[in-house]
């Protein structure tokens, strides 16, 4: 199985369809941001509703005038008020992320603290402030995968898990690092960005499974998130966490199932149990367990290969990206030629 794992990724390549599918992209991306900058007026706040964000003070939809509610949602979309957000440094880019250790059967080495341990605990020790940087592993030991299934894993996960580990970076990113303050708007964002969870779909190379979720990370509904530059980051991001290795991706993918799990947890908490989200949910949580248990049993070696051909396809990106800025230049100077000339 691992032969095949590896023979698949080596015959991996750029394909032409998928550039020209992004190069599509693009156009449509770059066209509806023209033509949004044209309708729109100016979006910057007032300085008395800035003052009152800075200071922390309360404020509802309700108590600002019409004019200011249109402002403050031009400002959402356009990521302005996202100046005022302290960035958040992903865990896959700490130099803490470089030293994961897990037990052999793939389970945390080290429990969560509870409340009672650290009541005893002594006030003049400091913490390790690493502790907490990476998202934990398993809690318990992870089943082989002839527990869970006798017929034998498609050669197609290493691609799967291209499109997982994009959805994965995208929520965390967007919610800057912390999918606990909306566990069920995360999961549903995760959903959405991942077809191989949200939609059964089964890519069977690597540029297709990153063309349809950059399509999904321009579409209108997140394209003010960053769009195509945005994109190219996770692209960036998914190479770092396969640099790692084995206990990153486990990690990773542990700290993705309990999002997804919490995601249902609230579901169920709100009597929504039996809808149709709820089973999308329970479906992304299964995979993203089979996932984890697949992961965790291929060979260190299997990761780099997969790390370069999503580097390939990064490159390409950026090379798309560079062309469509340098096209853009050319238009605006010869409209500017024109202009003159009339």
């Amino acid at each position: 199985m691992r032969e095949n794992v590896m023979d698949e990724l080596k015959q991996m390549q750029p394909e032409d369809g998928s550039k020209k599918k992004m190069l599509d992209i693009l156009k449509r991306l770059h066209l509806e941001e023209e033509m949004e900058s044209d309708g729109e007026d100016e979006s910057m706040l007032s300085e008395e509703l800035i003052q009152k964000v800075m200071s922390g003070e309360e404020i509802k939809l309700e108590d600002l005038s019409d004019d200011e509610i249109k402002r403050f949602r031009q400002a959402l979309t356009s990521g302005e008020l996202s100046k005022m957000i302290e960035p958040w440094t992903p865990w896959w880019k700490k130099p803490s992320a470089r030293s994961i250790s897990l037990s052999p059967d793939g389970s945390q080495l080290i429990r969560q603290v509870s409340e009672e341990d650290t009541s005893t605990s002594d006030p003049m020790i400091d913490e390790d402030p690493s502790i907490n940087e990476i998202p934990e592993g398993p809690e318990s030991p992870l089943p082989s995968l002839k527990q869970l299934t006798r017929a034998e894993p498609s050669p197609l996960l290493a691609v799967h898990l291209v499109d997982i580990l994009f959805s994965y970076c995208f929520t965390l990113r967007l919610y800057n690092g912390d999918w606990h303050s909306d566990p069920l708007g995360a999961s549903t964002v995760a959903l959405s960005m991942s077809k191989v969870m949200g939609e059964d779909a089964k890519p069977e190379t690597v540029p297709e499974a990153l063309t349809a979720c950059i399509e999904e990370t321009c579409s209108p509904a997140y394209r003010h998130t960053g769009g195509f530059r945005l994109a190219i980051r996770l692209v960036d991001d998914i190479i770092s966490i396969l640099s790692l290795g084995h206990n990153a991706l486990v990690c990773a993918l542990s700290d993705f199932h309990r999002l997804i799990e919490a995601g249902r947890s609230m579901l169920k908490g709100e009597k929504l149990a039996k809808t149709q989200s709820s089973s999308k949910l329970r479906g992304a949580a299964r995979k993203q367990f089979f996932m984890t248990c697949w992961v965790h049993e291929q060979p260190d070696e299997a990761w780099p290969p997969l790390a370069r051909i999503v580097e390939v396809q990064k490159a390409s990106l950026e090379e798309l990206d560079t062309g469509n800025h340098k096209a853009d230049r050319k238009s605006k100077q010869q409209s500017k030629v024109l202009i003159e000339e009339l």
